[in-house]
């Protein structure tokens, strides 16, 4: 996976709505269906979703940016901190910081975070002591430390594995299937029902590792919606961003709305501003209580180019009728 940055073509310092427009322009130019001839185009935009995914969500982006996070929103393995020459390693202390263990001409000593230091003598004795007290005393008596066998790679009680998919909002809608690879070395084909909610986990029974007693325990796929270049999604509902002409604002008309199945007709009444929301019922996503509805917001778009007619006009408005829209805001 490429880094989200360089996929989406946006600097380090882009703020959220550079990135968005970014992901929707590029969205537009990669969908599949705008690339019907491209063989390589649906791994061209799943790449740009998976790198919106991160870098559109405030917490992935952080998390990335920091290095916790891979460009596949995988955690990064943070290690337990290297060991110099003559060094241990480090464990972790009594209260929560890390310890360092080291041995030499003195003997085995340890280090805390706060920097108190113990050897033969001291609290803790040779090497032995300490893998006694990192392992809970396996073998040799001891104290037992904070950590548990499992956490060195021993035999857990859990046997189940986990997958992760995404779908595109389309198919949340109508439900669809992915086939899935899973840690055992399966691949399953995996059903995902309708108005699945972005991020919900499916339950296979049966499709984990074997555990201890020989139970298989089952898997569990998470299940991401990539974002759409037209609709955002809110619960059941949907919502868009609907372009109309001055004139449409002003003497009202029918116009065209995508919908997830197909444009429906949207009335624009007369008088209409910006930012006005008009609803289109049942057309959102599915739900228990039925489908959500989708919600266009208005947005009065300009002709790209002057014209002296409406110049005019709006010239000999301002001076025989002038009204102000910000009259609350004072």
């Amino acid at each position: 996976m490429r880094d989200p940055y360089e996929v989406l073509g946006v600097q380090k310092n882009a703020s959220p709505a550079a990135i968005k427009s970014a992901f929707r322009r590029l969205a537009k130019k990669l969908h599949p269906d705008a690339n019907k001839q491209d063989k390589k185009a649906a791994t061209k935009f799943a790449e740009l979703n998976a790198a919106y995914e991160i870098l559109g969500d405030d917490a992935k982006h952080k998390a990335f940016d920091r290095g916790e996070i891979d460009a596949e929103g995988k955690p990064r393995f943070q290690g337990f901190g290297a060991g110099g020459p003559g060094g241990f390693g480090q464990g972790f202390g009594q209260d929560g910081g890390f310890e360092h263990f080291t041995w030499g001409p003195e003997g085995s000593q340890q280090r805390s975070s706060a920097g108190a230091r113990t050897g033969r003598g001291g609290v803790r004795g040779g090497i032995d002591d300490i893998l006694r007290d990192v392992f809970g005393g396996m073998g040799g008596g001891g104290r037992r430390s904070q950590f548990e066998p499992e956490d060195f790679g021993g035999p857990a009680e859990s046997s189940d594995v986990t997958g992760a998919v995404t779908i595109t909002l389309p198919e949340a809608a109508t439900g669809t299937s992915r086939r899935v690879h899973l840690p055992t070395g399966k691949e399953i084909d995996v059903k995902i029902p309708a108005g699945l909610a972005d991020g919900q986990t499916i339950r296979l029974k049966g499709q984990g590792m074997p555990g201890p007693r020989g139970i298989a325990g089952d898997a569990l796929i998470t299940v991401s919606i990539a974002p759409h270049p037209l609709f955002d999604r809110d619960g059941a509902d949907l919502k868009i961003e609907l372009p109309i002409t001055l004139y449409e604002a002003v003497l009202g008309g029918k116009v065209r709305v995508p919908t997830l199945d197909g444009a429906v007709e949207l009335a624009i009444p007369p008088g209409t501003s910006s930012g006005r929301k008009l609803r289109v019922k049942g057309k959102g996503l599915p739900a228990k209580n039925g489908a959500g509805d989708l919600y266009a917001t208005v947005r009065i778009v300009l002709p790209e180019q002057s014209d002296p007619e409406l110049d005019e006009l709006m010239e000999k408005w301002r001076s025989g009728k002038p009204y102000d829209p910000r009259r609350d805001m004072s």
